[in-house]
């Protein structure tokens, strides 16, 4: 076995790793930040049943439909992210492109399948359903981690640091506006801010590009490019006062249910919206039901756990023997804090409605199974971590 050498400042020096070893064990894994995974897990499990079974009792004829395929993901998740906690993290940097370009290809072949609500979004295939949007969230990541490291010395130049993310991220952009799918699309831009900022690129190109970014989402919303987009902007303005009540039902019954809820809410499984008042209670609006059931109590300890598992996501990425696993780390914890803070905001009217899912409690096998691939990756990179490092 590889002994750890001393180096001269009284610290250790990492073991060498054997490069044909795709699995290790270096240290055991961030206990606190598994524990807050599957404590959100478990919530959301609980409150997808609790939103869900009226809805599904009345779509799908069985009220344990949405929970009981949520359950069966939730555990080949776990598994899933148990496995890849153990997997050299490390390894993935020589499949970086590959992912990248998959990814493309997923999201052109997306566009030739049927539609589903209008958007082109899903893969199907006998028995289920695949988003590969959900894999071009992660490869935006891994893409940005691997070569901000690799060309860290050269983050500071606008050629090399700034540009080719850029043709990255709008060509991902275009790709899921053609969809479309605005919401992802929102998240890949935050991520590219994120990565931007960590990889080292001067402030004032990364106010500039998000100068640049709020440009592009006022033309997209103010304008027809989406044709839904001037629609949700409205009933953003006045949810109540919007003419067509069709358009702002769901941003109206999600308010009601937040508003009833109250300080202490009306107690688990007591939501009145959820029966058949609430569009999509299962999924992009199940934080409402939330609220509803549980107050504004209840809904500030969810969000306090969201805090709590990006703030310690951020621990082990400063914890991390190298750069590419602190970038990687950040950025997958990022990706769970934006689009948790997205969800809450459209489900909350702070923001347009973008159809955008909750992680860990929103209806959905890709989002979740994704979501804890990507959580085992992190507990990777907290077994590899230096714990001399605050």
């Amino acid at each position: 076995m590889a002994q750890s050498a001393t180096r001269p400042n009284g610290r250790r020096r990492p073991a060498k790793k054997n490069k044909t070893q795709m699995f290790s064990i270096r240290a055991g894994i961030d206990m606190p930040f598994l524990f807050l995974v599957l404590t959100i897990l478990t919530i959301g499990l609980i409150m997808l049943f609790s939103s869900s079974y009226a809805y599904a009792l009345a779509n799908e004829g069985n009220s344990f439909h949405y929970v009981g395929r949520q359950m069966i993901w939730a555990i080949a998740g776990t598994a899933i992210m148990l496995l890849v906690s153990f997997f050299d993290y490390h390894k993935l940097r020589k499949a970086t492109v590959w992912i990248l370009l998959l990814s493309y290809i997923l999201l052109v072949v997306v566009l030739i399948t049927p539609t589903r609500s209008t958007a082109h979004r899903w893969l199907y295939f006998p028995g289920g359903s695949f988003q590969p949007s959900e894999l071009t969230k992660f490869a935006i990541v891994l893409t940005f981690a691997h070569f901000m490291t690799r060309y860290q010395k050269q983050m500071g130049s606008f050629k090399t640091g700034i540009i080719p993310y850029a043709i990255i991220a709008a060509t991902t952009g275009l790709l899921l506006l053609k969809e479309p799918h605005l919401s992802c699309t929102m998240i890949v831009m935050a991520l590219t801010m994120v990565m931007l900022l960590i990889g080292g690129v001067q402030m004032r190109w990364i106010l500039m590009a998000a100068a640049f970014l709020g440009v592009v989402l006022f033309v997209i919303l103010g304008t027809d490019l989406i044709p839904y987009a001037g629609a949700r902007v409205g009933v953003w303005k006045d949810p109540f006062g919007y003419p067509d009540a069709d358009a702002s039902h769901q941003t109206r019954q999600s308010l009601y249910a937040i508003g009833s809820g109250g300080l202490f809410g009306l107690g688990l499984g007591n939501s009145r919206q959820k029966y058949l008042y609430l569009p999509e209670p299962q999924n992009d609006f199940i934080f409402a039901v939330v609220c509803e059931e549980l107050g504004l109590v209840g809904a500030l300890l969810i969000i306090l756990l969201f805090c709590a598992l990006v703030w310690r996501g951020i621990t082990i990425a400063r914890r991390a023997e190298d750069r590419f696993g602190a970038m990687l780390a950040t950025g997958l914890t990022a990706q769970v804090g934006i689009q948790a803070f997205l969800n809450i905001a459209v489900v909350s009217s702070l923001i347009p409605n973008t159809g955008i899912s909750l992680p860990f409690f929103s209806y959905g096998g890709t989002s979740l199974v994704m979501l804890m691939a990507e959580m085992g990756l992190v507990l990777s990179i907290s077994r590899n971590a230096r714990m001399d490092k605050a």
